[in-house]
């Protein structure tokens, strides 16, 4: 048993699927699913009963979980309590932060030319997890989040991009209301999976006299690129750094669709002028 399988193994149970915990994990669908067929040979069980449509845990899976869950924890906290402090910090994001974070550590490390910065690649409930556990000193995300323990400090505000392909009825606008956008489908992400994404839509939409009208949901192994040529008159909201080749990018004549970037990091975290300085310049534009 390994650790890295049981991490795995976590994956696919809060995802229940093998394609998500395998984009989750970075790493192939096949490779998830080869270590998850590795522990249950080696525990003598089976994890999950897998079909088509759905992936279903075990009897056991729901025994070992929290075992696995707390195995994890403790190899953060282990590898938290080897790590020296003093110089090295832990900033945990995706790769939609990596921009402005490499901008960011870069100046910090000119200010500390002894610093030891790592740019840790984590999804959403890792960088809380990890922050949480001291396995990482700070984490970026989208939105907020109320945990004991953790302070929200707010970055800086995103705005969001409205996307369509060039055979658009509105395409060939310089600028669009979210009124004018209403009638046309608006792709997107299940809601479980874009929670802050649908929120920020209906709020942007209540006090206007029609909602959007939502097509079908953007399924995890496609693309909104694909999604939008396969239907040229939907539109789709996009987070100002995402990649739009191949779409046309609409501006909004009210700015709406925003949405914030919070640094997460411990309450009773140490005193440290990296840190301090990381953050400062993460706040600047």
């Amino acid at each position: 048993m390994e650790l890295r399988q049981l991490a795995y193994f976590v994956a696919v149970c809060e995802e229940l699927s093998f394609s998500k915990a395998a984009a989750r994990c970075y790493i192939s669908q096949s490779a998830i699913s080869h270590q998850i067929a590795r522990l249950e040979r080696d525990l003598g069980v089976s994890l999950f009963e897998r079909s088509t449509r759905a992936v279903v845990p075990t009897d056991a899976t729901t025994r070992v979980l929290p075992l696995a869950k707390q195995m994890l924890s403790l190899e953060s906290a282990i590898r938290a309590t080897v790590r020296n402090t003093g110089h090295r910090i832990r900033l945990a994001a995706n790769m939609s932060f990596a921009t402005r974070s490499l901008s960011s550590i870069a100046a910090a490390r000119a200010a500390h030319p002894d610093a030891e910065i790592e740019f840790v690649i984590k999804p959403f409930r890792q960088r809380i997890s990890a922050v949480a556990d001291g396995d990482c000193d700070l984490a970026l995300i989208r939105g907020s989040v109320a945990q004991p323990g953790l302070t929200v400090e707010q970055l800086w505000v995103e705005d969001l991009v409205i996307a369509t392909t060039g055979g658009h009825p509105l395409a060939d606008r310089d600028s669009v209301t979210l009124a004018e956008l209403s009638p046309y489908p608006l792709l997107l992400p299940p809601e479980q999976e874009q929670v802050l994404l649908h929120t920020v839509i209906r709020t942007a939409f209540a006090d206007l006299p029609t909602g959007p009208t939502f097509g079908p949901p953007i399924p995890p192994d496609h693309t909104a690129t694909m999604e939008l040529i396969n239907r040229p008159e939907a539109w789709t909201v996009l987070y100002a750094n995402s990649p739009t080749e191949g779409l046309v990018v609409l501006h909004l004549t009210e700015h709406r669709l925003r949405i914030p970037v919070s640094a997460i990091i411990r309450d009773d975290a140490r005193p440290s002028p990296i840190l301090t300085t990381l953050l400062t310049t993460l706040h600047r534009p």
